[in-house]
């Protein structure tokens, strides 16, 4: 008798499996929508916490208080959104930003997007790793998402360092505390005439320091629309950055594993960041409606919405606690250059390029 219903089992097994991946998906996907909701509200909104760090937040609690009350089969659904599902988005945010964009601010806003990326990725990597003893992973996933765009870059970094949900969500945490006090500080210290720049540095200040896109937006206009305009595009500069440096990440992480396994690794090359350059260039040669760019873009921030919502699925308040205060600490110390180092960077490039 088990030699006719071995087969039978054995075929229900893998369509059994698929129907959990998706009805996990599909989970993660109503999770999202329900997060997209709450993020519009007016008193969230106006924080400038944009549905991605909502939905970490949300995934995150869910996963802690109430994880029992999803079937395990859904898992492998909830782990496809925070990983592939995560690469795709993460390519199609190319579609955000244009070379002539790009153009407009010129010279200044390359030369302080390039300057203020590569310090604070050297600063927060030697501070993480040799100041607050973090693993490498940890640190470079706070340096990436105070150094170029915020909870974007920390899902980046985290699929090609292939790291641990948890390490990803202490990043976030970084980018959520100090990119919100942004929000406040910076107008007020234009307001109160601390900060002696004028519109465009104000634009290259905003754009090349806060963290998330939208905290810049938030912030920026608060001063000025033109200064919004700079602000903005200084800003994409920065996200555009996020291609060469996730190469040479890449490049860096494959020879350390090589050489910890005594072997030479294949090098895994971030197909997404390709795709994120390929899609810079289809934006900019205008070859997309409009309506189709506006409809791919809210997509976009939907599938990112997800994988930071699963990611906050996976994530384990005790693996948190395990590093106590040390990322936050990192994300302080990377928080004090951006403010400090940022504005000498700005004042300086103005300087010499005026």
């Amino acid at each position: 008798m088990s030699s006719v219903t071995t087969p039978a089992t054995h075929h229900r097994a893998p369509a059994s499996q698929t129907r959990g991946q998706l009805n996990g998906i599909l989970f993660v996907a109503l999770f999202a929508a329900a997060v997209t909701q709450v993020s519009a509200l007016p008193v969230v909104a106006n924080l400038g916490l944009s549905p991605l760090i909502v939905g970490i937040v949300a995934g995150a609690i869910y996963g802690n208080a109430l994880r029992d009350g999803m079937p395990e089969s859904w898992a492998s659904g909830v782990n496809f959104s925070a990983r592939k599902l995560l690469r795709i988005a993460v390519g199609f945010f190319g579609l955000r930003v244009s070379l002539q964009e790009i153009a407009q601010v010129g010279l200044p806003g390359l030369t302080v997007s390039v300057l203020v990326v590569v310090s604070t990725l050297a600063i927060g990597t030697w501070a993480g790793i040799k100041l607050m003893k973090l693993d490498r992973d940890t640190a470079l996933l706070t340096a990436a998402g105070s150094a170029i765009c915020g909870a974007a870059a920390v899902l980046a970094f985290e699929s090609t360092l292939q790291s641990e949900p948890h390490k990803s969500a202490m990043a976030v945490g970084s980018v959520v505390l100090f990119g919100t006090l942004s929000m406040f500080l910076y107008p007020l210290a234009v307001h109160l005439g601390w900060l002696h720049l004028d519109t465009l540095g104000v634009g290259l200040f905003f754009g090349g320091t806060i963290h998330e896109v939208a905290q810049v937006v938030g912030a920026a206009s608060n001063v000025s629309p033109e200064a919004t305009h700079i602000a903005t595009i200084v800003k994409m500069t920065r996200v555009m950055l996020l291609v060469p440096v996730l190469l040479v990440i890449g490049m860096w992480v494959n020879r350390s594993r090589s050489a910890a396994h005594g072997a030479k690794r294949k090098l895994a090359i971030p197909w997404f960041a390709l795709g994120f350059l390929a899609l810079v260039i289809v934006n900019s040669l205008h070859v997309l409606p409009d309506t189709t760019t506006h409809t791919l873009n809210t997509l976009d921030t939907f599938a990112l919405t997800m994988a930071m919502t699963a990611l906050g699925i996976e994530t384990r308040v005790a693996q948190i606690r395990r590093a106590g205060p040390r990322a936050l600490v990192t994300g302080a110390i990377l928080y004090a250059w951006l403010i400090g180092g940022g504005l000498l960077i700005t004042m300086g490039v103005e300087k010499l390029l005026r």
